[in-house]
């Protein structure tokens, strides 16, 4: 029994996955994993390959597991950096910390201590939040960016956003809400991927069971919660990076066509210059488990580019 815990703790360690789930994508395995402390957080970062540096971030109910597609598709002639966000999956759940511009100031520390300068970004849910604060904090430090499928905060049309009867979970928090989910995270989490996705069968039981366990640990559930708890915040900062001026950077907005759609494009088009538009086929929200080819393509085809 000893040897069998050991070996689980080894995998997840290397790939925040275990043997017993098949269907979860490792990582290429050089890959590498290393702990990076930032400003009140410990940031849970797998890096490898080499090449121009790209930046992956993860949203809600997935961790950066989500992007070893990616990241074997990328790693030949890519440097690949896929971390956890602060409060979520292996990173540390510290008690704050979770507007998306202290976020944005982990990723540059993460990539300080990389000594990476300049990264294209990939962003996906609250990625997409912590992405734009980092793009308009550090504008220098970023080549290009592709966004898929959330709304930002503060921008746009957030307020309209903020009442559909979907995203109610923005307002689902609180000590109450942490016993209410406590044990049973699997059947909270079902609850988005069922009713965000075009076909809940797309998201299957390994996966499941995978992102269940780690939002189960100790901790992960209330430190999810306060990254929307944060929202508030992140308009009236959003706002504020707004009025300083527009991104130029190039960018790629994809959205599920079950989905956001052309609204992602839509709505960077007012944050940004020069952004292009897409959609991937037969997706909801959860663009990458529902359709992981189409995406990846996408992806890769846009960083290819001159």
């Amino acid at each position: 029994m000893r040897l069998v815990s050991a070996l689980t703790i080894f995998l997840i360690a290397l790939t925040g996955t275990t043997s017993a789930d098949a269907k979860i994508e490792k990582f290429p395995s050089g890959m590498r994993v290393q702990n990076i402390k930032t400003d009140g957080a410990t940031i849970y970062v797998r890096t490898g390959g080499q090449g121009p540096a790209v930046l992956l971030l993860h949203g809600f109910a997935d961790t950066g597991d989500m992007w070893a597609p990616v990241a074997k598709a990328l790693i030949k002639d890519h440097t690949v950096v896929v971390p956890d966000l602060r409060g979520i999956g292996l990173s540390s759940y510290p008690d704050k910390g979770y507007d998306k511009k202290t976020q944005a100031g982990d990723m540059m520390l993460v990539l300080d201590a990389l000594k990476i300068q300049k990264v294209d970004l990939v962003t996906h849910d609250i990625g997409n939040m912590v992405g734009y604060a980092f793009a308009a904090l550090y504008p220098e430090r970023v080549t290009r960016w592709i966004i898929i499928d959330a709304p930002i905060p503060g921008i746009g049309p957030w307020d309209e956003i903020l009442k559909s009867p979907l995203l109610w979970h923005f307002n689902f928090r609180g000590p109450d809400m942490d016993r209410l989910v406590k044990g049973r995270e699997r059947i909270y989490l079902d609850r988005f991927w069922n009713e965000l996705s075009a076909n809940p069968k797309s998201i299957d039981e390994a996966t499941r069971r995978h992102y269940a366990r780690l939002y189960a640990r100790p901790g992960a559930m209330h430190a999810a919660f306060e990254q929307f708890a944060a929202f508030s915040q992140d308009a009236t900062d959003n706002k504020a990076l707004e009025a300083k001026g527009k991104l130029t950077m190039p960018i790629l907005a994809l959205g599920g066509d079950k989905s956001f759609g052309t609204l992602q494009a839509d709505i960077m088009r007012i944050i940004a210059t020069n952004v292009e538009g897409g959609m991937i086929a037969n997706s909801g929200h959860w663009i990458m488990e529902e359709q992981p080819e189409a995406t990846t393509k996408a992806i890769r085809a846009f960083l290819d580019r001159k």
